[in-house]
C-alpha cells in the first residue's frame, strides 16, 4: 500500500495561501520592529507596484522581459532538441563534440556580458543572446541524457514493427525521452529567467531587471526595487507551474508511466 497520503484540493490551495500569508506578516512586522528607513514594508512595496501601474511601466517591463525570454530560450529549444536527440541517437558524434560542450557549459552566462556587448553592442540582441546562450546547453544535455535512457527493447521493438529511423525516433525514442526533456526545459527555463535580470541590468533600458537597478540608483526607491523582485519571483513561479502542467499531457505520462 502507498504510505503517501494525497493532500485533499481545498489543502492545495490553502497552505500555500496561508504561507504567503504569513510570510508577508512577518515581513509586515521585522519592519516595525527594526525600524528601519530603508527596508520597505509590505504595504509600500504595493503603494510602489501601483504607481508603476499607473505610469504603464509595470506591464511595459513585464512584457520586455517576457519578451526577451521567450526569443532567446525559444532560439535555445528549436536548435537545442535536435542537436540534443542528434547527438543522442548518434553516440560517436557526442563523443566528438561533447568535450567541446562540457567546456563551454560551465561557464556562467554572466561572464559572457562583456564578450557580447563587443559583438552586439547594448541593446536586445545582447540580452537575448545571453539568454539563448544560457538555456541552450541544458536542453542539449537533457536531450542527450533522455535519449541515451531509452531502453535499447524499446528500438528494438520499433525495428520489428518495421519502423524506419525517423519513425522510430519520433514516434519512439522521442515520447520515451519526452519527461527527461521536460525537465532539461524547465531548468534552462529558471536560468534563463535568472539571466534576463542580470542581462537587463547591464545591456539594455527596460525590463524588471533595468527596473531594480535603476530604482536604486535614481533616489534609492527600495519600495520599487523590491516590487520589481516580487515581480520576477512571482513570474518566475508562474512559469515553472506551467512546466509541471505538462507532465499531464498524455504523451509525456507516457514516458513516465515506462520508467524513463
Amino acid at each position: 500500500m502507498n504510505s503517501l497520503v494525497e493532500p485533499r484540493k481545498w489543502e492545495k490551495f490553502f497552505w500555500p495561501v496561508l504561507a504567503c500569508v504569513l510570510f508577508l506578516a512577518l515581513w509586515h512586522y521585522l519592519v516595525i520592529w527594526s525600524a528601519t528607513k530603508v527596508f520597505p514594508s509590505p504595504l509600500a512595496v504595493e503603494k510602489g507596484i501601483a504607481e508603476l501601474a499607473r505610469k504603464s511601466l509595470l506591464w511595459r517591463y513585464i512584457g520586455d522581459s517576457l519578451r526577451r525570454v521567450a526569443l532567446g530560450y525559444g532560439a535555445a529549444v528549436v536548435l537545442g532538441i535536435p542537436v540534443g536527440l542528434t547527438l543522442g541517437w548518434y553516440p560517436a558524434a557526442n563523443q566528438v563534440v561533447n568535450p567541446v560542450f562540457q567546456m563551454l557549459r560551465p561557464i556562467s552566462p554572466i561572464a559572457w556580458i562583456p564578450v557580447s556587448i563587443i559583438l552586439f553592442g547594448v541593446g536586445d540582441t545582447t540580452a537575448v543572446f545571453l539568454i539563448f546562450l544560457c538555456a541552450f546547453f541544458p536542453i542539449v544535455v537533457a536531450c542527450v541524457d533522455g535519449v541515451s535512457g531509452v531502453p535499447a527493447m524499446y528500438r528494438q521493438a520499433g525495428r520489428n514493427f518495421g519502423l524506419s529511423p525517423v519513425q522510430l525516433l519520433s514516434k519512439v525514442v522521442f515520447p520515451a525521452a519526452l519527461p527527461q526533456i521536460i525537465i532539461g526545459l524547465r531548468i534552462a527555463l529558471g536560468i534563463a529567467w535568472l539571466v534576463v535580470v542580470a542581462a537587463e541590468m547591464i545591456a539594455v533600458d527596460s525590463g524588471l531587471g533595468y527596473l531594480v537597478i535603476d530604482a536604486r540608483n535614481s533616489g534609492k526607491r527600495y519600495d520599487l526595487v523590491v516590487a520589481a523582485m516580487l515581480m520576477i519571483g512571482i513570474i518566475g513561479l508562474a512559469l515553472d507551474l506551467l512546466f509541471r502542467r505538462l507532465r499531464n499531457i498524455r504523451s509525456v505520462r507516457w514516458g513516465f508511466r515506462h520508467g524513463t
